[in-house]
C-alpha cells in the first residue's frame, strides 16, 4: 500500500510541473457510413488541468466514448491538435502513443476487460508484464494496487468468482498500477448495482483527491 500510494504521489508530483495536462484545439473525429460523414466529435476545443476531475456527460450516441479514446490516444483526430502534458499527440509515432498510454494514462472500462482465466492479482500484473517488469516486483506491485482497493483477499480468485463491484475494483488497481498521472473511465459504475456502485465512484475519488487527474464519462 505504502509502494502504490507512492507512486500515485510521485505521479501527482510530475502532473502539477506540467498545469495542463490535456488540450485539445478544434478537434473533429468524422467517420463515413456509407457515402454519409459522422461527425462524432465536431469542433471540440477544451483544456484539462493536471489534478481536475472532469464528467463528460450526454446520451447514447454523442460522441462520448469517442472523446475518451481520443484522449487516451486509442484514436486519432481527423481534424485538430491533441495535445497532453505538453506534447503533440498528433506528431507522435505509434509506438511513442503505445508508451504515453501504457506509462501516463489509465483506463477503467464499464465491462471491466478482465481476462477470465487469470487471478485479480494475474489481471493487474498485466500493464506490468507487457512493459517488462521483472516477475517479483510485479507480484509485489499487484499485491499492493489490490490491497489499496481493500481486495487483498480476493488476490487469487478468479474474474467469474468475484462480484461485478469486486471486478471493477479489479479493474481500477490494473489501472493505477503503473503509476499514470490521468485515469479516463467510460461508464464505470453502468454495470453495477446501486451500493457497488457508490463504492466504485468513493474509491475514484480517493485516487483523485491523491492526485490523479480523472476523466469519467456518464449519461
Amino acid at each position: 500500500l505504502l509502494t502504490l500510494m507512492l507512486i500515485l504521489t510521485l505521479a501527482a508530483l510530475r502532473a502539477r510541473i506540467v498545469m495542463t495536462m490535456i488540450e485539445l484545439a478544434n478537434v473533429w473525429r468524422t467517420y463515413r457510413v456509407g457515402d454519409a460523414a459522422v461527425h462524432a466529435l465536431a469542433d471540440v476545443s477544451v483544456r484539462i488541468e493536471a489534478g481536475e476531475h472532469v464528467a463528460i456527460i450526454g446520451p447514447s450516441g454523442s460522441g462520448k466514448s469517442t472523446m475518451l479514446h481520443v484522449l487516451g490516444c486509442l484514436d486519432r483526430p481527423t481534424a485538430g491538435a491533441y495535445r497532453f502534458e505538453g506534447r503533440d499527440v498528433g506528431s507522435l509515432a505509434e509506438q511513442e502513443r503505445s508508451l504515453l498510454r501504457r506509462h501516463r494514462i489509465g483506463f477503467v472500462f464499464q465491462f471491466f476487460h478482465l481476462l477470465a482465466r487469470l487471478s485479480a492479482i494475474g489481471n493487474v500484473e498485466l500493464p506490468m508484464l507487457f512493459a517488462g517488469v521483472a516477475r517479483d516486483e510485479r507480484r509485489q506491485r499487484a499485491g499492493e494496487a489490490l490491497a489499496a482497493v481493500g481486495l487483498t483477499p480476493r488476490a487469487h480468485h478468479r474474474p467469474d468468482q468475484l462480484s461485478g463491484g469486486e471486478r471493477q475494483r479489479v479493474a481500477i488497481a490494473r489501472s493505477v498500477v503503473m503509476g499514470p498521472s490521468l485515469v479516463l473511465a467510460d461508464e464505470p459504475t453502468g454495470n453495477l448495482d446501486r451500493a457497488s456502485a457508490h463504492d466504485v465512484m468513493d474509491l475514484l475519488e480517493s485516487m483523485h483527491r491523491g492526485g490523479l487527474t480523472l476523466v469519467v464519462v456518464t449519461h
